[in-house]
Parts: C-alpha cells; sequence; structure tokens
C-alpha cells in the first residue's frame, strides 16, 4: 500500500481466523516500524476490528502514529482466547 505522508486515514490489515473462531471480541494490536526487527512493546498500538480486518487510525490529524516518508514494515497481534497470541508481519506500507 502506497499513500501519502499529509493522509490521515485508517490502515487496515485482513485477517484469516481459523475456521469456527470469532476474533472480534479478541484483543488486537498493529505495530507499523521503519527497521527490520520484531517490534518494541512500545512500538504496538492498540486497534480496533472493522468488518473482518484490524485497523488503526495514521496520519497527522489525530492518527495514532504519523509516518514520513519511508517504507515501513506492518505487523499485527491478536490475542484470542487460549495460551495462544498470535503475532506476524502482515506487509509493507510505503509513505510518499
Amino acid at each position: 500500500m502506497v499513500i501519502p505522508a499529509s493522509s490521515t486515514e485508517y490502515l487496515h490489515v485482513p485477517v484469516a481466523a481459523p475456521a469456527g473462531t470469532d476474533l472480534t471480541g479478541s484483543p488486537v494490536k498493529i505495530a507499523v516500524v521503519a527497521h527490520g526487527d520484531n517490534p518494541s512493546e512500545d512500538e504496538w498500538h492498540t486497534a480496533e476490528w472493522a468488518d473482518g480486518a484490524a485497523r488503526l487510525l495514521i496520519g497527522p490529524d489525530g492518527g495514532a502514529l504519523t509516518l514520513t516518508r519511508s517504507t515501513y514494515r506492518v505487523w499485527i497481534s491478536v490475542d484470542p482466547p487460549g495460551v495462544e497470541n498470535i503475532v506476524r508481519l502482515a506487509g509493507s506500507l510505503t509513505i510518499n
């Protein structure tokens, strides 16, 4: 995905749940990082569910974070009921 640095919009991350699993009540977080390491604790932002995807408002007008021109790695963390806490690299985001 490519968006301009001046845009404030939701970053949507699709999530495929295992059959019979409803994740909409599970806590979800998104991290957007410019480095190649796993996100640190302070880089995670609480996201929300919308139409089967996690979303996080980003941008200069009230977003959870404001991004400058660069290419970022987008991570998602879902904590469903049970022992699993799922963390995945979801893709990349280019800000221009």
